[in-house]
């Protein structure tokens, strides 16, 4: 029970960092195409890693397992990781967050 808990906390937490950071990527990198300046500077990207980093990994950490992960049949060792939904909506957060900032920058 205590491994697919962790399994699954571990995944969560990859999904929401890779979204935060492809996001904060190509923001930065856009916004330095676009108008010459970042948008974002390297300590407000260091410092949103830092506040993300924290609360998300607490939030994590402080799942309590439940008796339904006994229901599901265990995960194989080849599985990947990253899924193909996990993709699906690392990419559909990403798409969303990048509308909405740039949006907010660019209008």
């Amino acid at each position: 029970m205590w491994g697919r808990n962790v399994y699954d906390s571990i995944s969560k937490f990859l999904q929401f960092q890779l979204t935060v950071n492809v996001v904060a990527v190509i923001v930065a990198f856009t916004g330095a195409c676009i108008t010459q300046d970042s948008p974002l500077k390297a300590v407000q990207m260091l410092w949103v890693n830092l506040i993300m980093d924290t609360f998300a990994s607490l939030a994590l950490a402080t799942e309590p397992p439940t008796e339904a992960l006994l229901l599901r049949k265990p995960y194989g060792r080849n599985k990947p990781l990253i899924s193909r939904t996990m993709m699906k909506n690392i990419l559909g957060h990403a798409v969303y967050q990048l509308t909405l900032i740039f949006t907010l920058l660019f209008v």
